[in-house]
């Protein structure tokens, strides 16, 4: 929460600010602050049921105020109205998101093994797009992971390569996206540059010339967006 705090302090933003925290999933590197955070600035949690359920050790007890939403069905925080779809990743009920204020729409999708079609479909037509780039195939194969950890990584159940985040921007690229950042880079199998260079050559393949490409750091705040 310690961390949290100080980043959110650097993009001029008080943790009593926040209207909500959304999840996307139940793994600990999404879900282990939240039940502090929350409980501590009387910030309600969004999650689905099942992601509710398997992580309920972290979210921990005590006063708590949780909303639960299925994917596929809208609802809205404020004037900010929130599509939840489904993702393929090795978790209870893990999803994705578009979010839509008046005529903009940003997508997020990470930790997700293959983008299916209807990761696509929902997708199209973001303004700005969060988008996991998470390992280079190559890195992740002579890396210090253990086989079945590289094969987890991989899988249709587990992280977008460079190259794959590459193909789903492609399928989704429209004259309208203005920003696009490359998320959930890991620290092991991938390097920033890589992830970067990969997304580029799609953009400049496509002859996408007006799209602002970043990739967020996890260890650092990112710039804030403006549409």
């Amino acid at each position: 929460m310690r961390e949290t705090k100080r980043r959110l302090d650097l993009i001029g933003v008080k943790p009593e600010e926040i209207d909500a925290v959304i999840l996307t999933h139940e793994h600990t590197d999404h879900i282990k602050g939240v039940g502090p955070l929350c409980r501590a600035f009387g910030i309600p949690a969004y999650l689905t049921p099942k992601t509710r359920a398997s992580g309920a050790g972290w979210l921990g007890g005590g006063r708590l105020t949780i909303r639960e939403f299925e994917s596929g069905s809208a609802f809205a925080i404020g004037d900010i109205h929130i599509d939840p779809f489904s993702i393929s990743h090795d978790a209870a009920d893990p999803v994705g998101f578009t979010f839509h204020v008046g005529a903009f729409k940003v997508g997020l999708a990470t930790d997700l093994g293959h983008a299916t079609n209807l990761v696509t479909e929902r997708l199209k037509g973001s303004d700005a797009l969060v988008l996991e780039s998470n390992h280079d195939p190559a890195m992740l194969k002579a890396g210090p992971y253990p086989w079945q950890l590289k094969q987890r990584v991989s899988g249709r159940e587990g992280h977008l390569s460079n190259e794959d985040a590459g193909r789903l921007l492609a399928d989704v690229l429209h004259p309208g996206l203005s920003h696009v950042v490359l998320a959930h880079i890991s620290q092991v199998n991938n390097l920033p540059e890589l992830a970067f260079d990969s997304a580029l050559e799609t953009l400049q393949g496509n002859s996408a010339k007006n799209v602002r490409l970043c990739v967020a750091a996890q260890d650092a705040v990112g710039e804030v967006i403006c549409l």
